[in-house]
């Protein structure tokens, strides 16, 4: 399998010109033109003058031909594209400016503390997922509402993968298209942040050659990074349950992410707990 491996100087000018392109210079106070713009957005001119740099600059950026901007030079276009802090942060990881800390040893293997509380946390269901979105510990009541991870290859243990392509998970969530969507932005966000990471490369270059749905929405280049939040499934056992989420990253081991459903209302609540009683019946 080939890795699909991050290319940040092509990366950086693919995200500064869509940036460009989605602002309303209206919007910005910039002056009014007596000739019609032949594209959307900003010129590259007033991205310069706004972020203080040169247009030859900015040109060559765009063009995947620049050499690697400075942190006040990243902040100085952050600025002038009014990019929200989690695209300001995508923007410093394709820069390579933001400051890094040592990859985390369990980022492929849960540590022992986490997987106890994850199984702690039952009747809630719960799982622990690193910034892949492989699955690396859950409860018995996650099993009942998703599905039996045992049943997979570990390789196949991984929350994307299973949203996408498999059979079970197809039809699960009722808004579909957001749960992907943000998914697919999360990964993305996730492979700025970690371009040494080979198993996600692989990961990425697999779902875009062989998942339409996936190879679409990443050519967006969305940036999320969530961890809070709603989602409604349909069961096959217990029908539409509406499910609140929060996902917690550990401060000593932050590749790793805790995530705990609770039912959003009563009746939600009702058939989690139903479905926690057939684990210990």
């Amino acid at each position: 399998m080939t890795t699909h491996i991050v290319d940040p100087a092509q990366e950086l000018a693919a995200f500064l010109r869509t940036r460009r392109e989605r602002l309303d210079p209206g919007a910005l106070g910039l002056p009014s033109r007596p000739r019609a713009r032949r594209t959307p957005g900003l010129r590259r001119e007033e991205v310069a003058e706004l972020a203080g740099v040169s247009v030859d600059y900015v040109v060559r950026l765009e063009q995947g031909r620049g050499t690697r901007p400075s942190a006040d030079v990243v902040e100085a276009l952050a600025r002038a594209l009014r990019l929200p802090p989690v695209e300001r942060s995508y923007l410093f990881d394709l820069a390579r400016q933001r400051p890094r800390t040592a990859a985390a040893p369990s980022a492929a293997a849960p540590d022992p503390s986490l997987a106890r509380l994850v199984s702690d946390l039952s009747p809630l269901p719960a799982m622990l997922m690193n910034h892949r979105y492989d699955i690396l510990a859950w409860n018995h009541a996650m099993a009942a509402l998703l599905l039996d991870f045992d049943t997979l290859p570990p390789a196949r243990r991984n929350a994307m993968w299973l949203c996408l392509a498999h059979p079970a998970m197809r039809g699960f969530y009722v808004d579909r298209e957001r749960v992907v969507r943000e998914g697919v932005a999360h990964l993305r966000s996730a492979w700025a942040a970690h371009p040494e990471d080979a198993a996600l490369g692989d990961l990425i270059g697999e779902l875009l050659a062989s998942e339409e749905e996936f190879a679409r929405l990443w050519d967006e280049r969305d940036i999320r990074v969530g961890g809070r939040g709603d989602k409604q499934v349909r069961h096959p056992d217990v029908g539409v349950v509406t499910l609140g989420f929060e996902v917690l990253a550990p401060v000593q081991d932050p590749d790793q992410r805790l995530l705990v459903f609770r039912g959003a209302d009563e009746e939600s609540r009702a058939a989690l707990d139903r479905l926690s009683a057939r684990t210990v019946s």
